[in-house]
């Protein structure tokens, strides 16, 4: 990532100007600016460069209408005209798999290939490599299959079950209390429960289903989502067990059996 010193080079150079003409558009000497890009003289024949203070962050913001999230490494868009043309979220998922008939295929991301999804999601090449198959009862939408990895959402899903998501087209979709599969740039693939903030603070609030502790809320910046999944389906290799008002009901059944079964024998005695 650049430096900002590096990013206050760029801008220079982008404007046409040298040291000293940008000094002057921002009010401060040309030796500041120096000292900023190239670095003030050391004793033993080094450079040490100045860190910007506030003041002349602020001063190049204002004055040539820099996008501060560029400074600090949080866009690559440089000015402020620019942000609105950069997508940060792509209403349709970049690489789709289709079968000869061109009907949409569900595209099967097991575990082990989550490291390679999040770097190549968008990779037709990689995604070619992937599992599809088609589903006729799922229509309507991009659906792509996760397989669930770790226990955060024990009580609804479990580890080696399967999830089938439809593609999320705009963040206004996303509904709170809904399980959603979130693919990010610095949390990787995570299955969680959703809440959404993201008109409000910019972000998704994610929760698990697990509630035993080892798994705290957290939340995902919008600019950090690089695919959203609503979670439409599943399957499961667990088969649940009967719980107990099933065995007591089984077992008054038999009583119930067996009382009649006495009453019938002893009026016919």
């Amino acid at each position: 990532m650049e430096s900002i010193d590096e990013k206050i080079t760029a801008i220079i150079n982008h404007f046409n100007l040298n040291n000293y003409a940008f000094s002057k558009r921002i009010g401060v000497t040309g030796t500041t600016i120096d000292s900023i890009v190239n670095g003030r003289p050391q004793q033993d024949g080094s450079r040490k460069k100045t860190k910007p203070g506030y003041d002349v962050l602020s001063a190049i913001i204002n004055e040539f209408e820099i996008n501060p999230d560029y400074l600090f490494g949080k866009s690559p868009a440089m000015l402020k005209s620019d942000t609105s043309s950069i997508q940060t979220y792509s209403g349709m998922p970049k690489v789709i798999s289709t079968t000869s008939e061109g009907e949409e295929n569900v595209v099967y991301v097991p575990a082990k290939a989550r490291a390679g999804y999040l770097n190549g999601y968008g990779d037709a090449e990689f995604i070619e490599t992937l599992p599809a198959f088609h589903m006729p009862q799922l229509t309507n939408g991009t659906f792509r299959c996760f397989e669930v990895q770790g226990n955060s959402m024990v009580r609804t899903f479990f580890d080696g079950d399967m999830v089938f998501g439809r593609y999320v087209e705009d963040f206004k979709d996303i509904k709170n209390g809904r399980v959603y599969i979130i693919i990010s740039k610095n949390d990787g693939v995570v299955l969680k429960r959703v809440i959404n903030r993201i008109e409000e603070q910019g972000k998704l609030i994610l929760k698990s289903d697990n509630k035993d502790g080892n798994y705290p809320t957290f939340t995902i910046n919008a600019e950090d989502i690089m695919e959203i999944w609503y979670v439409k389906m599943f399957a499961s290799k667990q088969m649940p067990e009967p719980d107990d008002v099933y065995d007591r009901l089984h077992e008054l059944e038999s009583q119930i059996v067996n009382l009649k079964q006495f009453v019938s024998k002893n009026s016919n005695n």
